[in-house]
């Protein structure tokens, strides 16, 4: 058995457009007798635009399946847009960050020899001026 807890947003948090969705009503499955047998009591909601689809069948009643099945597309979608944004936060942090390897490296400050090397502009400073920060004056 495997548990999800998605927040349950409120319907102005999420809004989904009642034209994106798709319905369909269906019998629901399992063991419950001649009232499951007879009656389309599940239902499956479908979202166009990201084909996202849910299925609701835990109520006796059609309109409570319904209620349940948008509640549980908007905790989706909501979830959905949630790990988009934090995917794109993390690429973009990834990116300025670098890997960390030695191609990252911007200036090399080598204290044996007393030299600063900026690897972008090519430019060396001694290190008794870049500590000073005279650098930037000369350079």
């Amino acid at each position: 058995m495997t548990v999800v807890v998605l927040p349950e947003p409120s319907p102005v948090e999420v809004v989904v457009d009642p034209r994106e969705l798709a319905w369909f009503t269906c019998r629901a499955s399992g063991d419950g007798g001649q009232h499951l047998q007879r009656t389309e009591s599940a239902v499956q909601v479908k979202h166009l635009p990201t084909g996202l689809m849910v299925r609701c069948e835990s109520e006796r009643s059609q309109h409570q399946n319904r209620a349940t099945a948008l509640a549980v597309l908007r905790a989706r979608l909501l979830a959905r847009e949630r790990s988009e944004r934090h995917a794109e936060r993390a690429s973009a942090r990834r990116a300025q960050a670098g890997s960390g390897q030695r191609g990252d490296k911007r200036r090399t400050v080598r204290c044996q020899d007393g030299v600063v090397t900026d690897h972008v502009t090519g430019q060396r400073w001694s290190l008794r001026d870049y500590l000073r920060g005279d650098w930037e004056l000369t350079a």
